[in-house]
């Protein structure tokens, strides 16, 4: 089953990459004006992916969003370093997520707060992603040397956690410290990997970037204790996270003082 979901979901991905190619294949030809020259320049992103997780980490959450930013530094050679992050978040819990509560629960499947009433308690996922790359466009059209292939290899840290709400902070068996018995802090070294298109428009704010980014990490968690396994969680785990990433660039740049600018 889920070797066929893995399939499913790289055919649609592959898909969408074919697509955006046309489309951007299609954007430079359009245009006919003079080649300008590759630039050195700054530049911030933002970005928006869902991610769908692998390994250890697919037996406890579900896809997720991911908000990202980054500073990127890009050579006149196409050569770009760049450091970034992410905020992962997301509400399908699975696995050893789901059921944290059972050996405070009642018998009807409740906790009981300090008023002896129903706590209300919510739960999800949350983390995030931090650290840097180093990567290099691929000019693959003579009429706008700044945009092509984007390649990008790099490293950070990955940490992921069950978010514990609490409505009112009425049942101290999941506050404050004890929380952390339950929350699952996880963290650890990721590898990652980025591969698609980037497009600097003719206009200021037509600057954007889309393609299929890959993260593979070894985690373990952070918690001295875990309540749900009676003792501490040694497990060594390898997290891993795939999505379709699209990203808008905002340049850091002066306009030259000729008839073709980058922008």
């Amino acid at each position: 089953m889920y070797g066929c979901s893995f399939l499913i979901t790289f055919a649609v991905m592959k898909a969408i990459l074919f697509i955006l190619l046309f489309c951007f294949t299609g954007l430079l030809l359009f245009s006919q004006e003079k080649a300008p020259e590759k630039k050195s320049f700054p530049m911030f992103t933002v970005s928006y992916m869902p991610q769908v997780p692998g390994g250890d980490l697919a037996d406890r959450f579900g896809i997720n969003s991911n908000i990202g930013g980054s500073f990127i530094y890009k050579h006149k050679s196409n050569l770009f370093a760049e450091v970034n992050g992410g905020f992962i978040f997301g509400g399908n819990l699975k696995g050893d997520a789901v059921g944290l509560f059972d050996s405070i629960m009642t018998s009807n499947g409740y906790v009981i707060n300090e008023n002896g009433e129903y706590a209300k308690i919510i739960t999800a996922e949350r983390g995030f992603f931090i650290g840097g790359r180093l990567g290099y466009i691929i000019p693959v059209f003579k009429n706008n040397p700044n945009s092509g292939i984007m390649i990008s290899v790099g490293g950070g840290l990955l940490q992921h956690k069950i978010r514990i709400d609490n409505d009112a902070n009425n049942a101290p068996q999941i506050l404050y410290d004890y929380k952390k018995g339950y929350d699952k802090l996880t963290n650890g070294f990721s590898a990652t990997q980025f591969i698609g298109v980037v497009y600097y428009g003719k206009q200021q704010l037509f600057n954007f970037y889309a393609g299929f980014e890959f993260y593979q990490a070894w985690t373990q968690s952070r918690r001295s204790y875990d309540f749900n396994l009676k003792a501490p969680d040694t497990q060594k785990r390898v997290d891993l996270l795939n999505g379709f990433k699209v990203g808008w660039i905002i340049p850091i740049y002066k306009r030259m003082p000729d008839p073709f600018y980058f922008n």
